[in-house]
């Protein structure tokens, strides 16, 4: 595995074919992010940048893996296991790094059956 970037091969693994990117074109290293909805048991790649905010992240993730949720506020991102309250802030400020994983679940749990 010599020459791929930290993180590649994980962020390949159970992903959607597609890249989404957010990263502007002349973007020197962009990041790639792996996202993952717990609801649609998917998950998604994204090419940003360390300045790109977590809220953008969470809409292009979600209009991606969960295009019929009418409120995304109803759901919120998670990064190391603890939630992102703020998701207006950049990753880079939130402590993701290139190849992190973001988690998208609903706020609300719902009991098992």
């Amino acid at each position: 595995m010599s020459g791929m970037p930290a993180g590649s091969f994980v962020n390949a693994l159970r992903v959607r074919p597609e890249v989404l990117r957010l990263a502007p074109p002349d973007t020197d290293m962009p990041w790639t992010l792996r996202v993952q909805a717990a609801e649609a048991w998917d998950a998604v790649r994204v090419e940003c940048t360390p300045d790109t905010t977590v809220g953008a992240v969470k809409q292009a993730a979600m209009a991606n893996l969960l295009p019929d949720i009418a409120q995304p506020e109803a759901y919120l991102v998670k990064l190391h296991g603890a939630e992102v309250r703020d998701e207006g802030l950049t990753l880079r400020q939130v402590g993701a790094r290139d190849a992190s994983t973001l988690f998208l679940t609903s706020r609300r749990r719902r009991p098992l059956k």
